[in-house]
């Protein structure tokens, strides 16, 4: 028998042959909430507080003797650790811990609390545990490797694709466009457009884009493109002059070449619209179709956002990377009114 069961019976006694002060309700409630207690403490293994539930008992704690700490359902060395812990991380702490843990999915809790001591920030490790908890990222570091998109978005960076497409004028001639895109962030760089791509023109635009990458301070590991007879061998040399791998796409296979193709699949109904008289036309429609694609137009494959981070209403011009100087025809109003919508 228990003995808050015994000493109900007693008391019940007691009352009955009329021994002793009559039981009080606080002392009737309190038997009730002891009770209560160890019922939980049966059946809860591990029960989980939240940081305001941690601040009340932390609290209470200091207006108790250490002696009667053993009413609360954690262990003395916990109660110490709950006064010493802050009861809520800085909102700049806590931007700080997630951003780690999301770009270094290899750190586990301990070593982010480690690197955050190194940035002179003070916290916690089961501080960290639970905001990554609650957050869903997980507090233990990840045993196994990248998932397939993460492993192609890491290789992407530093790559370039490059492609022709052609587009026909009013006086039934056809131009050339030359373009590059970069894998990472789907940034279009404008070579050049021209009714003869010859070997020669091809190369200038190659070392154009490179003097300017260099001015940048990029490098490029890697450009993809596919077997067109335009590409020379003085294309690649001049790639291959900066570092760079030139990859070329197996025989009949467009689909290696997917982000080229789907920038011409964007620009070709923007350019349905327009009536193009000339080459200088035409590059002055592309520049000014490049900047809104680059600066204005979410794209899906990095979370709806431009190419280059939106900076405002102010409009930032791409740079040149053809020879060729803008003309001095205008754009047609009616097709620009489709092109630049959203400006």
């Amino acid at each position: 028998m228990s003995f808050p069961v015994m000493f109900l019976l007693v008391r019940r006694l007691l009352d009955l042959l009329r021994l002793g002060p009559s039981p009080d309700e606080k002392d009737v409630e309190t038997a009730v909430l002891r009770h209560q207690l160890a019922v939980l403490r049966r059946q809860v293994a591990r029960p989980r507080y939240s940081p305001i539930d941690r601040a009340v008992l932390a609290t209470l704690a200091r207006l108790l003797s250490r002696e009667r700490w053993g009413i609360f359902l954690v262990t003395p060395a916990t109660l110490v650790r709950w006064h010493r812990e802050p009861n809520a991380l800085d909102e700049e702490v806590v931007a700080l811990v997630l951003r780690l843990a999301r770009e270094n999915p290899l750190w586990g809790y301990l070593r982010i609390v480690g690197e955050c001591r190194k940035l002179g920030v003070t916290v916690s490790a089961t501080a960290v545990r639970n905001l990554l908890r609650r957050h869903r990222l997980g507090p233990a570091p990840r045993t196994s490797g990248p998932s397939w998109s993460e492993f192609l978005r890491a290789q992407a960076a530093g790559t370039l694709a490059c492609d022709f497409f052609h587009v026909g004028t009013i006086v039934l001639r056809r131009a050339y466009v030359l373009f590059f895109i970069d894998l990472a962030r789907r940034k279009v760089f404008l070579a050049g457009v021209t009714a003869h791509p010859a070997g020669p023109w091809v190369s200038q635009q190659a070392r154009d884009l490179v003097a300017t990458l260099e001015d940048q301070g990029r490098a490029v590991r890697s450009l993809v493109r596919d077997r067109d007879d335009k590409f020379v061998g003085s294309f690649d040399e001049v790639m291959r002059s900066t570092g760079a791998r030139v990859i070329k796409t197996p025989v009949r296979s467009p689909r290696a070449n997917a982000f080229a193709g789907r920038f011409v699949r964007t620009a070709r109904p923007c350019l349905d619209w327009l009536l193009i008289r000339s080459e200088r036309h035409l590059d002055r429609v592309l520049r000014e179709f490049v900047t809104h694609y680059n600066h204005e137009r979410p794209h899906r494959g990095i979370d709806l956002g431009p190419p280059v981070p939106y900076l405002g209403l102010t409009q930032k011009q791409l740079p040149t990377f053809g020879s060729q100087s803008p003309g001095a025809h205008g754009v047609v109003a009616a097709g620009l009114g489709v092109v630049m919508a959203d400006r």
